[in-house]
């Protein structure tokens, strides 16, 4: 997939887990910073953990 992110910024909502975790991996491969924005705080801040382990950079926020 070639979709040329570098330099942007993705908001993932729902980005800690199923189909919106794998859309900030998929997203943060392609070159964009990731914000995983979560209802589940703790398990948002995990995605984010393990996309920075990847070598991406990935922040996490939790959202009401």
């Amino acid at each position: 997939m070639e979709l040329e992110l570098n330099g942007k910024v993705a908001l993932v909502a729902g980005g800690a887990s199923g189909i919106g975790r794998e859309t900030a991996a998929v997203l943060a491969a392609e070159g964009a910073r990731v914000v995983v924005a979560d209802l589940n705080g703790p398990l948002g801040a995990e995605a984010a953990a393990e996309l920075k382990r990847q070598g991406h950079d990935a922040h996490s926020v939790a959202v009401d």
